[in-house]
C-alpha cells in the first residue's frame, strides 16, 4: 500500500507549498469535515491537510465534527495520520515552545460523538496503546532532524473546554502525573483507530496551564502568541517529515491499521444496513 499523509493542524500549517495542491470539497455520512481538504504531494508523498477548527478558527473543541473528519481523510486514502496541537504545559520542565510525543491519553470530554459504531453494529476496537510507534520514530527522527526541541512520552489530558482549566483542576491532572492538558486529541485518536489509521499526536507547548505559581494563568493572548511562534518550527517539521517518510506504508507493529480485525460484536444477520453504509469509507476492509 502507498503510503498519504494525512496532516491536522491549525492556523499557518496547511499552506505549507506543496506540488499540485488543491482545496477539496469531501462530503461525508457524518456530516460536514471542518473544512475541504488541502491535498497535494512534497517529493513525490501524497499529503492532505484539514484545519481542525477550520480556515479562520470557526470550531470550538467541542463542535468540531471529529467523526466527518475522520472519515474524510480515510475516505481519501490517508494512511497515517499526524496531529498537532497546542497545549498547555502540567510539568516544569516542559516550557512553552517545547514539542511532546504523548504516548497515552486520559479523556475527559463528555459532548463529542466518540465512534462511528454504535446500536447495529457494535465494535470494540483495543486502544491500550492509542500512538502508532512507527509514526511517532518517523516524527521524533523530523524533529531531531529540524533541531527542535522536543520530549518522547508523557500522558496528554483531554478536558471538554472550551474554557481553560480552574488551578483545583489543573493541580488534580498534575496530581495523576499527566503532562500535558488539551482540548482536541479525544475523540480524534480513538476515531482513527477505528478507522484503522495509524495515528500521532505532536503537542506544541503554548502555557502552563493554571497551576504554575509563577506564571500567570493562561489566557487567548499568549496562547496566540507562542502559536504562532511555532508555526515556523511545526512547517519545518512537515516538510520533514514528508520528505523523509516511507513511500510505502509499513504495517504497524501494534496494529492500528489492522484495529477492525475480530472487533465487531454484531452478528452478520442483525447489521443495521443504514449504518452499514455509513461505515463504508472506515470499515469497508472487514464489512
Amino acid at each position: 500500500m502507498k503510503s498519504v499523509l494525512g496532516i491536522i493542524g491549525g492556523s499557518g500549517v496547511y499552506d505549507i507549498a506543496m506540488d499540485h495542491a488543491r482545496w477539496q470539497r469531501v462530503d461525508t455520512p457524518w456530516g460536514q469535515p471542518s473544512d475541504a481538504l488541502r491535498m497535494g504531494e512534497i517529493e513525490g508523498l501524497p499529503v492532505v491537510f484539514l484545519p481542525r477548527h477550520g480556515r479562520g478558527h470557526v470550531f470550538s473543541p467541542s463542535s468540531i465534527n471529529y467523526r466527518a473528519n475522520i472519515d474524510a481523510l480515510k475516505r481519501v486514502g490517508v494512511t497515517d495520520l499526524v496531529s498537532l496541537s497546542a497545549v498547555g504545559s502540567l510539568k516544569a520542565e516542559l516550557p512553552p515552545g517545547t514539542f511532546v510525543l504523548p504516548d497515552q491519553f486520559i479523556d475527559r470530554t463528555h459532548k463529542r460523538e466518540s465512534s462511528f459504531f454504535g446500536t447495529g453494529c457494535v465494535a470494540h476496537v483495543p486502544f491500550g496503546e492509542p500512538v502508532s510507534p512507527l509514526l511517532v520514530d518517523a516524527a521524533a527522527n523530523a524533529l531531531r532532524d529540524e533541531s527542535i526541541s522536543f520530549l518522547r512520552g508523557g500522558t496528554l489530558v483531554v478536558m471538554e473546554g472550551p474554557q481553560f482549566s480552574t488551578r483545583a483542576e489543573s493541580e488534580l491532572h498534575r496530581s495523576w502525573g499527566a503532562s500535558l492538558i488539551g482540548m482536541t486529541a479525544m475523540p480524534e485518536a480513538k476515531l482513527a483507530r477505528e478507522a484503522e489509521l495509524c495515528y500521532c499526536n505532536v503537542a506544541m507547548v503554548t502555557d502552563f496551564d493554571a497551576w504554575h505559581p509563577h506564571h500567570e494563568a493562561v489566557d487567548v493572548a499568549q496562547v496566540v502568541a507562542v502559536m504562532k511562534a511555532n508555526v515556523d518550527m511545526a512547517k519545518r517539521f512537515v516538510l520533514r517529515l514528508a520528505k523523509d517518510f516511507p513511500r510505502e506504508h509499513q504495517p504497524c507493529p501494534i496494529g492500528s491499521d489492522r484495529a477492525l480485525e475480530n472487533a465487531i460484536m454484531t452478528a452478520p444477520e442483525k447489521r443495521d444496513s443504514e449504518i452499514l453504509k455509513k461505515l463504508a469509507a472506515v470499515a469497508g476492509r472487514v464489512l
